[in-house]
């Protein structure tokens, strides 16, 4: 760890960091795939498996700071479009998220990914590490709270004299606070002193509801234990989820995860420096190898697609540079297969502070653009604004791709577009379009 300027102990705190930006995903992800018919239990144990092997694979294999678990935007695909919409069975779904991992494993293998992500004009790349801290930093601003709907505006700020914004806003401001001193593990801190500070509300003033996932509802947990059902593990329909018509609900998985994948390692590569000498994000074969099982393995297991997690992030900002941080992330996850009823105990207000700070320091990548130049600021911009106004990682750099290869054939500089970059585009294009 001298190599990488870090200590175990770095690496550890980093790794709970990470832990507590993602945990949500143990009780999301299953009250997603609930609209599927599966049941609630099956699936978080599924979460658990997938989150915790990924991780583990990633910290042990790819020697990476980043950790896997199922993916948010892709579960809510597999629930409302192929199962409610294409009218696939759950088992069939499983199904074709496995064949999705199958084929990811084929383009790893044969270094397919690597030469797609090789062929992300660099700017393109600025952009996506952007548009990932604008993000992440809307959805902790969202899980807080601060952020509401408006019917006006679509969306708007909540009311800012309430119990709920005031305690988010303290804890904002002491953890950016505890970072400009420098403290160690000033994340972990911060969202300790938030959850403190959450606790009289709604026992002293407002409305408690609010400050959790509100997810408990779900499930009648009895205490703090909850014993793991591991009903859906091997429940995939592997053959039947080769149908022709279903065909397209494979590809939108495959081409979601795909892009997620790339989007998240170039992302965190531009934004924390962790790179090989030739530039490309750092141990990017092997991460992306551990993506493709991470999928496959979903697959098996009972759950939708397993990815790269933008929210590593906030562990490689508070330090992580090695695989032991995705390691002790990858080992928290695991205990919660039977403790998840403790996750209620880390309000939402608190874990959000993690993702808007982080968010913050996210945006950097952007003053390495070329802003003079419109035929790569103007696909950049629309990178940058698009993955967060669409809530969604894969439309945002999909739509940057076609921007950018069209810009180029208009101007007049054709000579300028990667033959895989313009491939690329057209599949980008057929993605948007279903």
């Amino acid at each position: 760890m001298r190599q990488q300027q870090t200590t175990l102990k770095t690496e550890i705190l980093a790794g709970i960091s990470t832990f507590l930006a993602a945990f949500y995903i143990i009780i999301v992800n299953p009250a997603i795939l609930s609209a599927a018919d599966m049941p609630f239990s099956g699936v978080l144990t599924a979460t658990v498996l997938v989150s915790a092997f990924g991780s583990l694979m990633m910290g042990l294999y790819a020697k990476n700071p980043i950790v896997v678990a199922p993916g948010m935007g892709i579960n809510a695909f597999f629930a409302y479009t192929a199962v409610k919409g294409y009218g696939l069975s759950y088992e069939e779904a499983l199904g074709a998220v496995f064949w999705s991992g199958v084929i990811f494993l084929l383009l790893s293998v044969f270094k397919t990914r690597e030469k797609i992500i090789e062929a992300i004009p660099t700017a393109i790349r600025h952009a996506v590490a952007a548009g990932i801290g604008l993000f992440i930093c809307f959805i902790g601003f969202q899980n807080a709270h601060f952020i509401v709907d408006n019917p006006d505006s679509l969306v708007g700020m909540a009311d800012f004299n309430n119990p709920i914004s005031l305690t988010f806003l303290a804890g904002l401001m002491v953890t950016g606070a505890l970072i400009v001193r420098k403290v160690s593990g000033a994340i972990i801190f911060g969202i300790i002193f938030t959850t403190l500070l959450a606790w009289p509300i709604g026992r002293w003033w407002g409305d408690a509801s609010a400050v959790n996932f509100g997810q408990s509802t779900l499930v009648n947990f009895n205490g703090i234990f909850a014993a793991p059902d591991f009903s859906l593990v091997l429940k995939a329909d592997i053959l039947g989820s080769l149908q022709y018509a279903y065909l397209s609900v494979i590809f939108v998985f495959t081409f979601t995860i795909l892009f997620d994948g790339i989007s998240t390692f170039v992302g965190l590569a531009e934004a924390s420096g962790l790179k090989d000498p030739d530039g490309s994000p750092r141990n990017m074969r092997k991460s992306l190898l551990t993506d493709a099982f991470a999928t496959l393995f979903a697959g098996l297991v009972g759950s939708s697609s397993g990815t790269a997690f933008i929210e590593s992030a906030v562990g490689i900002e508070e330090g992580g540079k090695t695989g032991k941080t995705a390691i002790t992330a990858g080992l928290l996850f695991l205990p919660f297969m039977f403790f998840s009823p403790l996750l209620s105990i880390i309000p939402s207000i608190a874990s959000s502070i993690a993702l808007v700070l982080v968010g913050s320091f996210m945006i950097i990548p952007v003053t390495k653009i070329n802003w003079k130049i419109p035929d790569e600021a103007i696909p950049s911009f629309l990178t940058i604004v698009l993955i967060p106004f669409t809530y969604s990682l894969s439309t945002g750099i999909s739509i940057g791709f076609v921007s950018w290869t069209l810009l180029k054939l208009l101007s007049g500089k054709t000579s300028e577009i990667n033959p895989i970059l313009a491939i690329i585009s057209l599949l980008s294009l057929f993605f948007l379009w279903q």
